[in-house]
């Protein structure tokens, strides 16, 4: 099976993972007033029943630091504990009853600035909450996360409190820990990096204490400063089981706290899970509805045997992950070692320094919290960076929901205003037809985008040319309909707007509105002059070139032109795939003819088609358009005469002799030269077709039509255009 593939990396993560759960089970327990033992049942459930069940690679559940408010709340509610474990079974039914209903999506409306500062927060509550435990301070249990502590202190307070506690000792293993922790992976140690850094740094600290209890008597760490577990056996009733009140099932109170655990629980376990996969190195996805089923299971089976809720921990998710972790088998083994050393291990576990614990949990603070998160999250705009902000401030002032709640508040806050503001793109286009302000609607369209829809529209100036395109829309809100009825109905007619609307079905319209046609008519064409066309081919291939492309509709412009074209320039081009004229210079159906050969050379055919299209079509404008890495010159360059392919090199020869270049020895890898002999070949082309041509020379020599060389660059999309060919007498 996959999950004992990376035992190497999984027992040594699974080994770290129990070593810092073990204090957080017994330290949640004790905040919410419940027995010792039951966050241990809780941690072992959490192993061997959720890690099992879970669909999850990297999560670790347990006993959740989120919830000891309200379990403490819960039980001085009920009066007992037994009744207590009722509504844990409870609660555990109603998770599964979530996971059946498939409620797993609503994970991925989290936002992410929310997640990310989280994950931020919680990396800074752990440095500042075990910054006291590092120094030899312990009176509050490491499992307290919230602002306002069990020992009447909150997070700062206590550490202006701890400065006159400090224990040297404490601070020596603390200090060597955190050296240890951060030059593992480095010079010597490098070789002993299958063997996890926290592991060796509870043995540093194991280790240390002993030396000062035999060498040193002054730096001892005492037993108020250990791990302290206490000695559960089978035989003497410590490990004595509490189940379920059997009359339970019918105080209406333990209903009630259910759901308030199993909302709760839900709610921070989809939370937790999105966080740890998001620092997963691996990026995988947990399954949230197998996850949500596992959680009811492990709750029902907490409840049986006596242990307080359980969710997905970020804590020891992230220590987990830092560990190197590759499968839930890590989390499965985790649970495992819990439920052994408890049984058989307790005495042995005492010798574990809390400062030794305090520093593998700093350094896993450091990595969620780096100044590197906070550069990456300014860098992505105020609209990610303050949610971000305010989730990592509201976190550390109160607790996980409820600054997660803050967050996401400001987060639909700036995802309103961003609706508000850009709920479509709108492009002015200037086109042969004038300006075209076009308006796409994205794939939905909600009550929230109203507003900024109505400002937009009803802001256009009058005599305005608009295209509303929700082609691509698949939900539009009926209010949104209503107003887009409004403006065709009633104000783009009073303030003399041309309005065409495709993919909107109205009232009074199937499907779409045309009011004006996109495509060019022979009179508008009739009043272009050359330099015009010039200029609106250079503002096509700048909408091109930046991603501002019209999105013009070519289905509807067939209908358009169907009655006749009127081309305002013929394009002589190369046959290359990737220079396509239409789509680099953002054009309509019919606004070009092209003539496209290979090296656009210059045949009897090209030239007939050519005043073809002057004398009968009615263009405005030649291009002669050639293209960086010509495949056609570079065979030119090599000699290449075979089959009919002599009649494209012979002619492109001509530039070959005018650049000085000769063919069979020349460097087709050299692109500048490369590129100099097309511009060349181009030139000539164009002096060729005004030699051979006098109808063409006399039409440019009179300036009704414009001649031009258009130099393509195939790696970016742009064209550069030389000046208009002036013909003198």
């Amino acid at each position: 099976m996959l999950i004992f593939q990376h035992l190497k990396q999984d027992i040594p993560a699974a080994l770290v993972v129990f070593l810092v759960a073990l204090p957080l089970c017994l330290g949640i327990a004790l905040a919410s007033g419940a027995p010792l033992y039951a966050g241990i049942v809780s941690g072992v459930v959490g192993g061997l029943v959720v890690g099992l069940l879970s669909g999850s690679h990297t999560s670790v559940s347990g006993p959740a630091a989120g919830l000891t408010a309200v379990v403490l709340a819960a039980i001085a509610q009920l009066g007992s504990f037994d009744l207590f474990l009722a509504a844990v079974v409870v609660a555990g039914l109603i998770q599964l009853l979530f996971g059946f209903l498939r409620l797993g999506f609503l994970a991925n409306y989290i936002p992410s600035a929310v997640i990310q500062g989280l994950l931020t927060a919680i990396g800074i509550i752990l440095i500042l909450k075990q910054i006291p435990h590092a120094v030899g301070y312990d009176k509050d249990p490491q499992a307290d996360f919230s602002f306002w502590q069990m020992d009447g202190e909150n997070t700062f307070s206590e550490l202006l409190v701890m400065l006159d506690q400090i224990s040297p000792g404490a601070v020596i293993i603390s200090v060597f820990s955190l050296l240890l922790l951060v030059f593992w992976d480095r010079a010597s140690l490098k070789r002993l990096s299958y063997f996890p850094a926290p592991l060796a740094v509870v043995v540093l600290g194991i280790g240390l204490n002993l030396l000062f209890r035999n060498l040193f008597p002054p730096l001892i760490i005492e037993t108020e400063h250990l791990v302290n577990i206490p000695e559960f056996k089978l035989n003497d009733g410590t490990l004595l089981v509490h189940v379920p009140a059997s009359e339970a099932w019918r105080n209406t109170d333990v209903w009630t706290i259910a759901l308030t655990l199993a909302i709760i629980a839900t709610i921070e376990t989809l939370l937790n899970v999105e966080a740890v996969d998001r620092i997963d190195p691996h990026k995988r996805e947990t399954p949230t509805n197998r996850e949500l089923m596992a959680q009811g299971a492990g709750n029902m089976v907490a409840g049986l045997l006596g242990g307080i809720p359980l969710t997905s921990v970020i804590v020891r998710s992230s220590v987990n992950l830092s560990a190197g972790a590759m499968t839930k088998m890590s989390a499965i083994l985790h649970g495992l070692f819990l439920l052994l050393s408890v049984l058989f291990l307790a005495s042995f576990l005492n010798l574990i320094p809390l400062a030794a614990l305090a520093a593998i949990l700093i350094v896993t603070g450091y990595k969620l919290a780096k100044i590197s998160v906070f550069q990456a999250m300014f860098r992505k705009g105020w609209e990610q960076f303050i949610p971000f902000i305010v989730t990592v401030l509201a976190i550390v002032f109160t607790d996980l929901l409820k600054g997660v709640m803050i967050g996401t508040v400001f987060s639909v806050f700036y995802i309103l205003r961003s609706n508000f503001r850009n709920p479509f793109s709108k492009i002015t286009d200037e086109l042969h037809i004038g300006e075209v302000v076009r308006i796409e609607l994205p794939n939905q369209v909600t009550f929230f985008n109203k507003a900024a829809i109505k400002n937009t529209l009803w802001s256009i100036p009058a005599g305005s040319k608009v295209v509303i395109d929700a082609a691509n829309t698949t939900f539009i809100d009926q209010n949104v309909v209503e107003l887009l009825h409004d403006f065709r109905s009633t104000y783009a007619p009073e303030h003399e707007i041309k309005l065409n609307m495709i993919g909107l079905k109205l009232e009074d319209a199937e499907g779409q509105v045309l009011q004006f046609k996109e495509v060019l008519d022979k009179e508008t064409r009739a009043g272009l002059t050359p330099e015009r066309v010039l200029e609106l081919m250079k503002l096509g291939n700048k909408r091109f070139v930046e991603g501002k492309d019209s999105g013009r509709r070519y289905s509807i412009q067939v209908g358009q032109v169907a009655a006749g074209q009127a081309p305002m320039a013929v394009i002589v081009g190369c046959i290359d795939s990737r220079t396509s004229p239409e789509i680099t210079f953002a054009a309509g159906l019919g606004d070009f003819l092209t003539v496209r050969n290979a090296g656009n050379i210059l045949s009897p055919g090209t030239l007939g088609s050519l005043e073809v299209a002057v004398k009968h079509l009615g263009v405005k404008l030649i291009v002669v358009k050639c293209h960086t890495d010509c495949g056609a010159v570079k065979l030119a360059m090599l000699n290449e005469h075979s089959g009919n392919i002599h009649f494209v090199t012979d002619q492109i020869g001509l530039a070959l002799e005018e650049c000085g270049v000769t063919a069979g020895a020349a460097d087709i890898t050299d692109k500048n030269e490369v590129n100099r002999v097309a511009l060349e070949n181009a030139h000539i082309t164009i002096r060729h077709m005004l030699r051979d041509s006098a109808y063409l020379n006399d039409r440019v020599k009179s300036g009704e039509v414009g001649v031009v060389c258009a130099f393509h660059d195939i790696q970016t999309g742009k064209v550069n255009f030389e000046e208009l060919i002036r013909v003198e007498d």
